[in-house]
């Protein structure tokens, strides 16, 4: 008869070892995972937090949605993410809308307004709506005034820009107080495969344990299911399980996690069987 396993009660398969490269205890210094929501009812929300949670560090509200809900059912979404110790922030394309619509009289109002109804966290980027070196740091030094955190993205959905430039727009960012910087999946892939010449370039540039790479989605002419996957494959071979990977969707926190630790259809990157003595 076989014995039981040991190891704690609260973990199913305690046995079965993670690798100790991927951090496992909130709040993490690396190895970020940064989920997308479009829209999430508050009780899918709760269920995906409630399931995974301790493996999401931060949620992106997206684009201008944040604009449709009800007050107070936004806040109690906000709480819920906290709870849950995942940092909610506004998507950069609701600022870049409000700038290019008002103008930059009208984001300190937007800045403020963020903060009342319970953002702590904004993203300014340059998507749709381009900013120059100039702009992107006043932008970032006027949120970090208003007493918000900020993560900057570089890269453009429409622009094709080489990893000079990145990096370059990036080093502005981190001068100006932001905490993270993004880089826009639409720059970091070519006809469904990943771009190795700009990313290890940024790998030589910046310090990419203060940079989340997003994940491209069909938002994107040409990607598919498949090449979402084998982006995630690739980030987590090249740069280890511990890589900070955004734009992940809610449906896809555990299947990525698990890929994080081996666990995932592509198996374990390692195997142990050789150094390992079976015992019938």
């Amino acid at each position: 008869m076989a014995r039981p396993v040991t190891g704690s009660r609260k973990t199913p398969f305690a046995f079965v070892e993670l690798p100790r490269a991927r951090s496992q205890v909130k709040p993490r210094a690396t190895g970020l995972t940064m989920m997308v929501d479009f829209g999430l009812p508050y009780r899918h929300a709760a269920d995906v937090a409630e399931m995974a949670g301790r493996y999401i560090d931060l949620a992106k509200i997206a684009v201008g949605t944040s604009r449709l809900y009800d007050l107070s059912y936004l806040r109690r979404k906000l709480a819920l993410y906290k709870k849950h110790r995942i940092r909610p922030f506004i998507g950069g394309q609701f600022q870049e809308y409000v700038f290019a619509t008002y103008g930059g009289r009208a984001l300190r109002n937007f800045l403020v307004e963020a903060k009342r109804v319970g953002f702590d966290v904004v993203e300014i980027s340059d998507n749709c709506v381009p900013l120059t070196d100039e702009q992107r740091f006043r932008q970032i030094r006027l949120a970090v005034d208003c007493g918000l955190g900020v993560f900057g993205e570089i890269g453009s959905k429409d622009m094709k820009n080489d990893a000079g430039r990145l990096i370059a727009q990036g080093e502005v960012c981190f001068r100006a107080g932001a905490e993270l910087v993004l880089v826009e999946a639409a720059e970091l892939i070519e006809n469904g495969k990943p771009k190795m010449k700009l990313i290890n370039g940024l790998r030589r540039g910046l310090d990419m344990t203060r940079v989340l790479i997003e994940l491209p989605g069909p938002w994107i002419r040409g990607v598919t299911l498949s090449a979402v996957e084998d982006m995630k494959k690739f980030l987590v071979r090249e740069f280890g399980p511990d890589v900070n990977i955004a734009n992940v969707m809610p449906q896809d926190i555990l299947e990525t996690e698990a890929l994080r630790v081996g666990l995932g259809v592509v198996g374990p990157r390692v195997s142990r069987r050789r150094n390992m003595k079976i015992k019938s």
